[in-house]
């Protein structure tokens, strides 16, 4: 049940939008093409064993690490703002 001026499933629907965009913007950091032999960040080869299980691969596993973290540490943001920042 939505309150006041927003309509029934409305809250429904900011959650189903908000799936939405994660699933895309996963989809979009999925690696695509030929594997490259050489990190495209610090030039060390990539082992074939990581370029025949993640085909597309473009980085090695040290360097996607740090790229991992770094994304991680800027975290996501809500867009539609949360309840409690509305009450402040």
């Amino acid at each position: 049940m939505a309150g006041g001026w927003a309509r029934d499933g409305a809250v429904q629907d900011q959650i189903d939008a908000s799936v939405d965009d994660a699933v895309r913007h996963a989809r979009r950091q999925l690696p695509r093409g030929e594997s490259l032999r050489h990190c495209e960040e610090c030039d060390t080869e990539i082992p074939e064993a990581r370029r025949t299980a993640i085909p597309g691969v473009r980085r090695c596993v040290e360097c996607q690490a740090a790229m991992d973290e770094a994304q991680a540490a800027h975290g996501g943001y809500n867009r539609r703002g949360s309840k409690d920042s509305q009450l402040r």
